[in-house]
């Protein structure tokens, strides 16, 4: 599993910062009564997610078919594409210079607040860390998850919740794809098994769209 996490030292910073977020209410119908009490206070910083980075429906001029997502790394957003020639776009945090993965995969595994084991690499990069992290709001997993997979194998690259808000817009990942925790929650409960995804990488473009139309996102 692939994740950048700004640390000075340790797990005690990677999930500190405990100071109150004032994201989107937490009043989703779709959210569960665990997702209901994870985000109500969420342990990491204040976030203002700028207006072209928040949840919006736009008009979508590629050709995937209603159901898929795509991956725009160079806008730093993602799309789940609509019927009638629009999507759903989210703001994203993607991966930094030289760590972004690109490519066709399809979606092969979904799961709710997941776990998150870190790798050898990520151990020796970020300090000492645990073997495995619970799942919950202080996760960098976040709340859900949709696991990536091309030619039937894991590609180790995730869709996935994020407990640094702050960075939606922005490439500091190591490749995986991260949204505001309610962002992937809308996401994931759209999403079916075996979706097709389609990740642009730098300067690829193509997923040019129009200005966000007036639209409802139920």
């Amino acid at each position: 599993m692939k994740i950048v996490i700004i640390v000075t030292a340790g797990l005690a910073l990677l999930l500190g910062g405990c100071m109150q977020a004032t994201l989107t209410p937490v009043s989703d119908p779709n959210f569960t009564a665990r997702d209901k009490q994870q985000l109500a206070n969420p342990p990491y910083r204040q976030a203002s997610i700028p207006p072209a980075y928040q949840r919006q429906v736009v008009p979508y001029h590629r050709t995937e078919a209603p159901g898929s997502i795509l991956v725009d790394t160079d806008g730093r957003f993602v799309y789940y594409v609509l019927p009638e020639g629009r999507a759903i776009r989210y703001g994203a945090i993607v991966g930094e210079d030289g760590q972004s993965w690109s490519g066709v995969a399809t979606v092969a595994r979904k799961e709710e607040w997941p776990g998150w084991t870190p790798t050898e690499s990520e151990k020796r990069r970020l300090g000492p860390l645990p073997n495995y992290v619970e799942g919950g709001a202080r996760n960098p997993m976040g709340s859900r998850a949709l696991y990536l997979y091309a030619g039937g194998k894991d590609t180790l690259y995730r869709i996935h919740g994020t407990n640094q808000p702050e960075y939606i817009g922005h490439a500091i990942s190591s490749g995986c794809i991260r949204l505001t925790n309610e962002d992937v929650i809308d996401l994931y409960d759209r999403v079916k098994m075996g979706a097709l995804v389609v990740v642009l990488g730098p300067r690829e473009g193509g997923a040019r769209v129009a200005s966000a139309g007036s639209s409802d996102l139920n």
